[in-house]
């Protein structure tokens, strides 16, 4: 496309923009691309050459004018999209959709007008009465009976982004979308965005605005995840919210439930979109919870929760002098066992019950499902498959999310996940152990599993491209020290298998290797797992593996 021609694209945008900052932004980038300033016309190629796509979370992106951004015009063209598809699947009813919204730059204004278009395209348009944690949206289009729900949220992504994750009810029971509704509901959008201004676009003030007995109902399902015993009133504990919208919802259900009140981490307890003392709201990411760290020493904790800043996800932290700073977080593999296995106790001689994870997730779930006689299905990553596996009694991702109250909740939900952990450490107060001493039992009962993770960022997103190429052209033959045994392609897989940008290496000693391009980041990840008679041994396996690892992309990219 030439200059000319991205130009008046851009302009036509700007026409069509209600937001007063974006129009700003982008008529200042017009005005330098015009002048012939090279900076502002790659910048406008790379805000207009494409749009912003339905991944593994639906919309998401830095906030900013253009196509490829997170701003009104895109999300408006989004609500009306989805609009239309829901009407078009209504067979003559009229749809009902919810929308929630957390505490990201935008988030209440894209939630707006996402209610002002669906009530102007007449569907009953539900709108939570305050910004909410994503668990709580996901209940209410289960709860409500809803056809379909938006929550505006990033999740944990870097602060400058915002999202829009599409939920369908119905026969769907709430889970996120996924092919061919995604496709779908991408065709909508795109024919909206063709027809040209929003602003012609009919809107209505006619929505309803949910009464706080939506947040009541989920208080009181995920207090009853895990009512408190009476040895949980010794717990000392720290909580962090990172800057997110959790911990409002979550101390109410603490105390439906019995729990004593944590320390909590004040300077990121409430909402702030600045995120302004981590570099990455993901309790993931060095240094996120340094600040959590820090209290836990200060107050002597059992243990640290962590919610992210939607509080879908839950990071937890026990104390460990080996070490740095006295605090070790737990893997969302060494979580996701724990939580498994007391899923698992709990369903044992229930017919149809079965663990799920997602394939880049600890084989250890598999062993657990088969070691209580439950099936056990392994999915594509991301819960919009994980939800939808048959008689999931509980699923998990290792990337900190879990599913404990599939009844309630048909996505990854931390806040009940909270509870759950909650109602494991006080049960293993009362016999004098810990939650490291419940890991260790994990080993002795299962087996030792160990699991580890090699992540690249990138800028430019072509270089994954690129990486993903080169290992299939030329698949590794060893990964450091050990033979690879088969190499597995799920862009090629068979029937009843996950299918997918992912390659998976499995090796002579056991142990696993997945490669696969991020669908929320811009990064290359890389799941490591092994198996082995002891927890040192695997852990050493796991080690080797990463500098296996480094080497192959290095000599790949």
């Amino acid at each position: 496309m030439s200059v000319e021609e991205r130009l008046e694209t851009a302009r036509a945008w700007l026409r069509q923009d209600p937001d007063a900052e974006t129009r700003d932004e982008l008529a200042g980038l017009i005005t330098r691309a015009a002048s012939g300033d090279a900076a502002a016309i790659a910048d406008l190629d790379d805000r207009f050459g494409t749009r912003l796509a339905f991944g593994t979370a639906g919309l998401r992106g830095a906030l900013g004018a253009g196509s490829n951004r997170m701003n009104r015009v895109l999300v408006s063209q989004a609500a009306a999209g989805f609009a239309a598809y829901l009407l078009e699947r209504s067979g003559g009813q009229t749809p009902t959709v919810v929308v929630g919204y957390d505490g990201r730059r935008n988030s209440r204004r894209f939630a707006l007008d996402s209610a002002e278009l669906f009530a102007g395209a007449g569907l009953r348009a539900i709108l939570l009465p305050r910004l909410l944690p994503t668990p709580v949206l996901a209940f209410a289009v289960r709860h409500l009976g809803a056809d379909a729900g938006v929550m505006v949220t990033a999740s944990h992504n870097p602060p400058n982004d915002n999202g829009y994750k599409v939920y369908l009810g119905g026969a769907e029971e709430g889970s996120q979308i996924v092919a061919p509704a995604d496709a779908e509901i991408a065709a909508h959008i795109q024919r909206t965005a063709d027809a040209g201004d929003i602003a012609a676009l009919p809107r209505s003030s006619g929505y309803e605005v949910a009464g706080e007995d939506i947040v009541d109902a989920y208080v009181a399902a995920t207090a009853a995840v895990a009512p408190a015993p009476e040895s949980a009133r010794g717990l000392t504990w720290v909580y962090t919210a990172m800057h997110g919208v959790g911990w409002e919802t979550l101390a109410r259900i603490l105390d439906a439930a019995g729990y004593p009140r944590p320390k909590t981490v004040f300077e990121q307890l409430n909402p702030d979109p600045t995120f302004r003392t981590v570099a990455f709201p993901n309790p993931e990411e060095p240094g996120a919870m340094d600040l959590a760290f820090a209290a836990g020493r200060r107050t002597r904790a059992d243990f640290i929760l962590a919610n992210d800043p939607d509080a879908d996800r839950l990071a937890v932290a026990i104390p460990d002098e080996s070490a740095e700073g006295g605090w070790r977080r737990l893997s969302g593999n060494e979580i996701g066992l724990l939580l498994g296995a007391r899923a698992a106790r709990a369903a044992e001689g229930t017919a149809g019950a079965s663990l799920a994870c997602s394939l880049v997730s600890s084989p250890g779930l598999g062993v657990i499902a088969a070691h209580h006689g439950l099936d056990f299905h392994e999915t594509l990553t991301g819960f919009k498959w994980i939800s939808r596996a048959p008689g999931m009694v509980f699923g998990y991702e290792e990337a900190l999310g879990y599913l404990v109250n599939p009844e309630t909740v048909r996505d990854k939900d931390g806040i009940s996940a909270a509870i759950a952990v909650l109602g494991l450490a006080a049960e293993a107060r009362e016999r004098d152990e810990t939650l490291a001493s419940l890991l260790a039992d994990l080993g002795e009962t299962y087996g030792h599993f160990a699991s580890g993770q090699v992540s690249v960022r990138v800028d430019d997103l072509s270089i994954i491209g690129k990486v993903m190429l080169a290992l299939r052209t030329l698949p590794p033959t060893r990964i450091g020290a050990v033979a690879v045994e088969s190499v597995e392609d799920l862009l090629q897989a068979g029937a009843g298998q996950p299918s997918g940008d992912v390659l998976r290496y499995r090796l002579a000693d056991g142990s696993r290797v997945i490669v696969r391009p991020s669908g929320t980041e811009p990064k290359l990840k890389v799941y490591l797992d092994a198996q082995a008679s002891s927890a040192a041994d695997a852990t050493g396996v796991v080690a080797a593996l990463e500098d296996g690892v480094r080497a192959l992309l290095e000599e790949r990219s």
